[in-house]
C-alpha cells in the first residue's frame, strides 16, 4: 500500500541535499567544534558559517544572535523560563494567547505556579487575537510577551508587527514561536521588533532535535542548559554540526520565491480538497478561514458526525496520514485546547475534527486520494453507528 503523508505540520521527511550534506559531514566533519586542533577548527567553521546562512534567513543584525538548540520545544523554554527568572524584578506579568503551543503553554504554568501572572489572550472563531485584547492586557509589569507567529493546528496568524510596534517603546521582550512559520513567510526580526524567536529545522525537511532561539543582542539572561561554555555560554552541550550543517542546507533552499510559491501552492491545495469534499456531497466545515492572514500549508476540518478517532483510524486503514491536532498531543484523549478556545468545550467540532497539512512533496493525486476516501469513510459509516 502506498502511503499518502498529509502530516507536514507535524514533521517533514528530510531532503535528499539535507541527507547527503548530512552523511557528508558525519563521515569528514566529526571533531568537536570548541577544541583548537585542525579538526576541531574545520568542525567550528562548518558550523558559524551555518549560522550566517540562519543568521540572514530572519534579517537578524549579527550571527551571534543565533542559539542552536534541540528544537523548538528547548527554544520556547528557554525563552521564557530564563526570561521570567532573569526579570522578576521588574515585574512577574507575561502575557501570551489561549492557542499556543504546549511548549509554551506548559513552561507558563510551572511560571503561574512560582507566582507570575499570566494573561492568555482569547482567540476568535479564525483562531486570531484583538489587538484590542492585546494593548488591554498590556501593564507596566508586564515583562514578557510569547505569541505564535502561526498557529500549528489551524494556520491562523498572529498581527506580529503590529504587537511589535507596540511593544517596541515597551519593557517587555517580545518573544514568538515561529516552528510552523519559519520557512514559508518573510521573517525580518528587525522590522518586526521581535526580541526572541523559535524554529525547529524538522519542519522544513531538515533533520529532528535541531532548531535555534533568536537573542537580539542586549537581551541577556543564563543558559538554560547548565554545563560547558558552547553557544558562547549561552547553551552548554557539544554542538551537532551535522544536524547543524543540515539545517542550513534546508534554509538555503527556500529562497523567498520558493516560499512564496509553496504559500501559493498550498492555498490552491487547500481549495482544492475543499472544493473536493463538496462535490463528493462530505458535510464537513472548515476550522478556521480559508481567507485572510494564514499558514496555508494548515487546513483543519470539521467532518461533521464523525468522530475525530474513527476518521483518523479509517484514512491509517487507507494509508493515508493525518493528525487529530498537535502531533505532541495527538495520541493523547484530551481535547484540542486550540479549537475549544476559538469554539468552546461543548462544541462537537472539538471531537470530531482533523489536521491535513500539506508539504513540499504533496501532490495533487495525494488530495484526490484524501477526498475519495473521506468521502467514502462517510458513506460507509452512515449504515453504522458510527455516523451520529
Amino acid at each position: 500500500m502506498q502511503e499518502i503523508y498529509l502530516d507536514n505540520a507535524a514533521t517533514t521527511p528530510m531532503s535528499p541535499a539535507v541527507l547527503a550534506e548530512m552523511t557528508d559531514k558525519m563521515a569528514h566533519v566529526y571533531g568537536n567544534a570548541s577544541t583548537l586542533y585542525g579538526l576541531g577548527r574545520e568542525a567550528h567553521t562548518v558550523m558559524e558559517n551555518s549560522r550566517q546562512v540562519i543568521a540572514d534567513s530572519i534579517h537578524a543584525a549579527n550571527d551571534e544572535e543565533i542559539i542552536f538548540t534541540s528544537g523548538g520545544s528547548e527554544s520556547d523554554n528557554t525563552a521564557i523560563t530564563q526570561t521570567a527568572l532573569a526579570r522578576q524584578d521588574l515585574g512577574k506579568h507575561i502575557i501570551t494567547t489561549a492557542i499556543e503551543h504546549e511548549a509554551i503553554l506548559k513552561p507558563l504554568k510551572a511560571l503561574e505556579d512560582q507566582g507570575f501572572d499570566v494573561t492568555y489572550l482569547p482567540v476568535d472563531q479564525q483562531g486570531r487575537i484583538s489587538l484590542d485584547d492585546f494593548k488591554a492586557a498590556l501593564r507596566d509589569d508586564t515583562i514578557l510577551v510569547s505569541i505564535m507567529m502561526g498557529n500549528n493546528e489551524v494556520g491562523s496568524r498572529m498581527p506580529i508587527h503590529e504587537i511589535g510596534e507596540i511593544l517596541k517603546d515597551h519593557q517587555a521582550w517580545f518573544h514568538t514561536d515561529a516552528v510552523q512559520a519559519y520557512g514559508l513567510l518573510d521573517i525580518d526580526v528587525q522590522r518586526d521588533h521581535i526580541d526572541m524567536l523559535s524554529t525547529s529545522a524538522h519542519k522544513l525537511n531538515g533533520p529532528k532535535m535541531m532548531g535555534f532561539l533568536y537573542k537580539r543582542e542586549g537581551i541577556n539572561f543564563p543558559s538554560f542548559v547548565k554545563g560547558g561554555d558552547q553557544e558562547k555560554k549561552r547553551r552548554a552541550g557539544t554542538e551537532n554540526v551535522p544536524a547543524i550543517a543540515g539545517f542550513a542546507t534546508a534554509v538555503k533552499a527556500l529562497t523567498p520565491a520558493v516560499k512564496e510559491a509553496r504559500q501559493a501552492k498550498y492555498h490552491d491545495f487547500k481549495q482544492y480538497v475543499v472544493d473536493g469534499l463538496t462535490q463528493h456531497g462530505v458535510d464537513f466545515a472548515v476550522n478556521g478561514s480559508l481567507t485572510g492572514e494564514n499558514l496555508n500549508h494548515v487546513l483543519n476540518l470539521w467532518i461533521k458526525g464523525v468522530s475525530t478517532y474513527v476518521m483518523q483510524t479509517n484514512l491509517d486503514l487507507a494509508g493515508i496520514a493525518v493528525s487529530g491536532g498537535s502531533a505532541c498531543t495527538a495520541g493523547s484523549i484530551e481535547p484540542s485546547h486550540v479549537l475549544t478556545a476559538m469554539f468552546g468545550a461543548d462544541s462537537p467540532r472539538i471531537a470530531e475534527s482533523i489536521r491535513l497539512s500539506f508539504g513540499a512533496y504533496t501532490t495533487q493525486d495525494d488530495l484526490d486520494a484524501f477526498i475519495q476516501n473521506v468521502a467514502a469513510i462517510v458513506e460507509r459509516l452512515k449504515h453504522t453507528s458510527e455516523v451520529k
